[in-house]
């Protein structure tokens, strides 16, 4: 069995490098087939989509559910095979991806912490981001991941990601870590829009759902005493490339009222979706843990 597993991730890994050497136009039209065969096939996650669809747009009629559905998975099936570039392409393929624009000035030593959101390009987002502040002398952000259970490809995508001086740390370690990072005026990026249990989190709306939020942005901002600012990186006209906006940051945030700070970013989370909602990471059981007392959506 081992030597099965052992074919299969270096199975994987020629086609990350193959990926990795086409046009991305190619790149791209992979990446839709996969995502339109992944829409057709009885899998848990396709159900998991129709869901989160149904509950955050529940005016849309059923046909426009399936139409936002198909194209999220055309996205995803592309936010995919992208990898290869992102992971294994060279600088000049990552700043033809990725561009970046910022509101503030990078370079002028303030401590910032950073939150970002799971829009189908982040990856693209972070890693163009790590290039950006590289090749100008700045130090790249410390992230957060969650380990993987094939152990070939953790070891592998965490240097991957990290290649331009980037630096992901375990989600379940020391938060005391990313807080003397923060005030030593290291980066650091988190994306509390993702259900991780009710430790540390609260049920704040999100598209009128009571949803599972971690309050971890206000928290370490007022340990820190440090300004935060949003990382979005959303699709471009183009339907090619990404831009990856790094904005100005929030006003009079954090408060002494972190439910009230969780719900603000909710709040901007749902007005950066609305516009283009088939590249939000509809797959993830954002709705799992419910407040006591209600029934399961999943």
């Amino acid at each position: 069995m081992n030597i099965l597993h052992q074919i299969l991730n270096f199975l994987g890994l020629g086609f990350l490098y193959f990926l990795s050497a086409l046009p991305i136009s190619v790149n791209h039209a992979i990446g839709d087939t996969l995502g339109w065969i992944a829409y057709h096939l009885p899998i848990e996650r396709k159900k998991v989509v129709d869901i989160n669809l149904k509950l955050c747009f529940p005016h849309l009629s059923e046909e426009k559910l399936k139409e936002l559905a198909l194209k999220h998975w055309q996205l995803f099936g592309r936010s995919i095979t992208e990898r290869g570039y992102l992971w294994l392409g060279s600088e000049s393929q990552i700043e033809k991806l990725v561009q970046v624009k910022s509101d503030i000035d990078l370079t002028d030593g303030k401590s910032r912490l950073f939150f970002s959101m799971h829009m189908l390009g982040i990856e693209a987002g972070l890693i163009g981001i790590s290039l950006y502040l590289s090749k100008r002398g700045l130090q790249s952000p410390i992230t957060l991941y969650i380990k993987m259970k094939n152990n070939f490809f953790d070891q592998k995508i965490k240097f991957w990601r990290e290649r331009f001086g980037g630096k992901m740390i375990l989600r379940q370690q020391n938060a005391r870590e990313l807080i003397r990072a923060i005030r030593s005026y290291q980066a650091v990026a988190i994306s509390p829009d993702m259900d991780l249990g009710k430790q540390d989190s609260v049920f704040v709306p999100f598209f009128g759902v009571p949803t599972c939020t971690v309050t971890s942005i206000s928290r370490f901002a007022k340990i820190a005493n440090t300004e935060v600012c949003p990382v979005i990186t959303t699709l471009n006209p183009d339907g090619k490339s990404y831009t990856v906006h790094i904005g100005k940051p929030l006003e009079n945030f954090p408060t002494s009222d972190e439910v009230a700070d969780t719900l603000r970013l909710n709040q901007f989370f749902e007005a950066q979706i609305i516009p283009r909602p088939q590249e939000y990471y509809w797959v993830h059981k954002r709705f799992k843990n419910r407040p006591e007392g209600q029934a399961r959506f999943y």
